[in-house]
């Protein structure tokens, strides 16, 4: 006959009054933790005690129970309790619902505290998600569902957006296939196809952290940062029909403008507009890009023309801001830190000055007649308008053409124009052509000729601005080409034109204008045009006046137009172009310089990236990168990927680690002394100082260089 099953009694339930409770002392909870007991206490006036207290009869010391009842388990709603009674919006006397124990029950008050923390069951999060969906559904905003449960409504919107991802992966994650993180990343897009697609994608590999997914939910589109949506600007994205992605979970700099095509028909149009009113003020010719090539202006000349006058009214508004700044700096010049609201407004008048300063330029009819301007976007986003460029084949005096000066290849402004006048010839400039996709394969090749020219002209500028900071190493390679030319006339040019003209970039990357390089050439160049005199007797009594440091510092700058470091295809036969030979010269004098400057590439800003140079070559180089850069563990991590993730997953693994390609690297001394030596068998007859400097082979015939006059 079977054993019968032992039934359990529950404790009974009942009403006590407030008063009649106390709290136990036995209650394991001392830390504060979760909804505060002011928002619980708020929950109960909304919706009522929902789940009851656990209470014990108090009894004395001969075990007589007292008619009071101490709370082991739901301190913090007794707390809520007492608070509100404190508020006199409970009466003190108000019936409680308790489960009630009995006084003299075996097991221990702390144990039955203990369990109720212990045992309780948090609320799973896509649960809470779906209930924040559910009500939401059900006719509540997001303001009443986050007054109702106490949060910030960014933290009902995060809910709400989460539950808005694929059911799919929402199965995935409830089934603890993959972390809360994981599923935030997918948020930033609701196309639940490509969350579902990427997912696929990546649920077997390493890769799966939420920057990655992140980043492949992105891949197609613009950052809101990108110089074009802000040329554009984002409400006229979104009225045009685009959409912005967002990241609720993290600052994402605006979003993601996910329909390019549309953002790049916007930004032409908006272009061109701008050229038109541009084209409108009378110019020969304009050309139109998002981004022009650093040095499209080379072989250009620029007219100089007059300053707009400032209006009696911008004078005194200019003074009053001088005055005022020089009150400020007076007032605080004792003053250890500046206040806030000062250090502020003096900013705002240093701005206001300088836009006095950038005033627009006037040009004469006749000069606008044959000249032209270039119109694109400036990194921030702005409109650039470079204004004033007249091309060789209209450097004479022309006379102004009539209508007919517009062809099929360009569009003519339309509108009223001063007599005689021609119409703008604008066209699209600036891409570059993509470079054919190279065949992967297995081993490692040669870098593509272009490639390596890029990469060479960027160490190139480098070279100029560190040539131009070094007056005396300028000094010497100016005196070493000289007595080189004086000495030894058929010697090698080597990578410093005597006549130091400017060697231009036949092949660049996009990057080169925006580096550190070319912004620090430019601005120096520009500083000391700004002084130089256009006309020749007054250019050479300017000259004469300088001080010696002045004059070093200009000399460097000078020379330094002419370093050519750049790799370029060897002619074998002769002619036009560079020799094998000739080009080594020029390569180990470049690296000679490059000691002597202390140029380091890496600290000039260069790093690898798939656009200048992962993206370029052939997986077993990639692979050799990273081997080389972050060491054979990370080269294992991405040897199995494709050639577009490897080079992605490359330029993140290299990013601070130095590593630089060959042409960017400095070549061995011992290297440079054998090169020196064979290439200058007369070495030996010059001072000391130049030994090894010469250079022995004169090209038969030069690429054509376009002489600049000065306007």
């Amino acid at each position: 006959m079977g054993t019968a099953v032992q039934k359990i009694t529950l404790s009974s339930s009942r009403d006590i009054p407030f008063n009649k409770l106390v709290l136990s002392q036995s209650n394991v909870r001392r830390v504060k933790a979760g909804v505060s007991v002011e928002e619980l206490a708020e929950s109960i006036v909304r919706r009522g005690l929902i789940q009851s207290l656990h209470v014990r009869p108090v009894v004395d010391a001969e075990g007589k129970e007292t008619g009071m009842f101490e709370v082991p388990a739901g301190g913090r709603r007794y707390r809520a309790l007492e608070l509100l009674v404190k508020q006199k919006r409970l009466n003190k006397t108000a019936p409680v619902p308790c489960v009630v124990s009995e006084a003299g029950a075996d097991i221990l008050i702390d144990e039955v505290s203990l369990a109720e923390n212990v045992e309780r069951a948090p609320l799973h999060p896509l649960d809470q998600f779906r209930a924040f969906q559910a009500m939401g559904e059900k006719g509540m905003t997001e303001e009443e569902i986050a007054a109702a449960f106490f949060v910030d409504v960014k933290i009902v919107k995060q809910r709400l957006r989460l539950a808005s991802v694929s059911p799919a992966l929402l199965d995935i994650y409830a089934e603890d296939g993959m972390t809360l993180e994981q599923l935030m990343a997918f948020t930033i897009s609701e196309d639940h196809a490509r969350q579902e697609q990427v997912w696929e994608a990546i649920k077997d590999g390493w890769q799966k952290e939420p920057y990655y997914i992140r980043r492949l939910m992105t891949e197609t589109t613009v950052r809101a940062s990108d110089k074009r949506a802000a040329f554009v600007g984002i409400a006229a994205y979104e009225d045009a029909g685009g959409y912005v992605l967002r990241d609720l979970f993290q600052s994402d700099d605006g979003g993601w403008l996910q329909d390019a095509v549309l953002l790049d028909r916007l930004v032409s149009e908006k272009l061109k507009a701008e050229a038109e009113t541009v084209a409108a003020e009378g110019w020969k010719w304009i050309e139109i890009a998002v981004t022009f090539p650093y040095g499209h202006e080379h072989g250009l000349r620029e007219l100089v023309g007059a300053t707009v006058d400032l209006t009696e009214e911008e004078r005194a508004t200019r003074e009053a801001l001088r005055d005022e700044y020089d009150r400020l700096e007076a007032e605080y010049a004792e003053a250890d830190e500046l206040p806030d609201e000062v250090d502020q407004r003096l900013g705002e008048i240093e701005e206001a000055l300088e836009a006095y300063g950038r005033r627009p330029m006037t040009y004469a009819p006749e000069q606008m007649a044959r000249a032209g301007a270039f119109v694109s976007i400036d990194s921030d986003g702005t409109l650039l308008v470079e204004r004033g460029y007249v091309r060789p084949e209209d450097g004479g005096t022309v006379e102004p053409e009539g209508d007919d000066g517009a062809d099929d290849a360009g569009t003519a402004t339309e509108g009223d124009q001063p007599a005689g006048v021609q119409r703008a010839v604008m066209t699209a400039g600036g891409s570059t052509e993509a470079d054919e996709e190279e065949d992967e394969v297995e081993t490692i090749r040669p870098l593509p000729d272009r490639l390596v020219s890029e990469l060479t002209a960027h160490r190139t500028l480098a070279l100029r601005d560190a040539v131009a900071t070094k007056p005396h190493v300028a000094m010497t390679a100016l005196l070493h080409r000289l007595v080189t030319d004086t000495f030894l006339p058929h010697s090698t040019r080597g990578c410093i034109e005597a006549q130091v003209r400017e060697v231009h970039f036949p092949a660049q990357a996009e990057d080169l204008r925006d580096s550190a390089s070319a912004r620090a050439v430019a601005e120096r160049h520009e500083r000391w045009g700004d002084h130089i005199p256009a006309d020749d007797a007054a250019l050479w009594d300017w000259l004469a006046d300088l001080d010696e440091d002045s004059r070093m510092e200009l000399l460097a700058h000078c020379v330094s137009f002419g370093v050519n470091a750049l790799y370029e295809k060897p002619n074998p036969y002769g002619g036009m172009g560079v020799s094998q030979h000739g080009l080594d010269v020029r390569l180990a004098q470049a690296d000679r310089l490059a000691r002597a400057t202390g140029l380091d590439m890496v600290a000039v800003g260069w790093r690898p990236t798939v656009a200048n140079y992962l993206g370029r070559v052939t997986k077993p180089r990639i692979l050799e990168a990273v081997r080389e850069g972050a060491g054979e563990r990370a080269a294992e991590l991405i040897d199995h990927l494709k050639k577009g993730d490897m080079a992605k997953e490359a330029e993140r693994l290299l990013a601070e680690t130095g590593w630089l390609p060959e042409p960017l690297r400095m070549i061995d001394p011992g290297a440079e002394t054998d090169a020196i030596a064979s290439a200058d068998v007369e070495a030996d007859e010059l001072p000391e100082f130049l030994a090894g400097d010469s250079e022995d082979e004169d090209l038969a015939e030069e690429e054509e260089q376009h002489m600049v006059a000065a306007e």
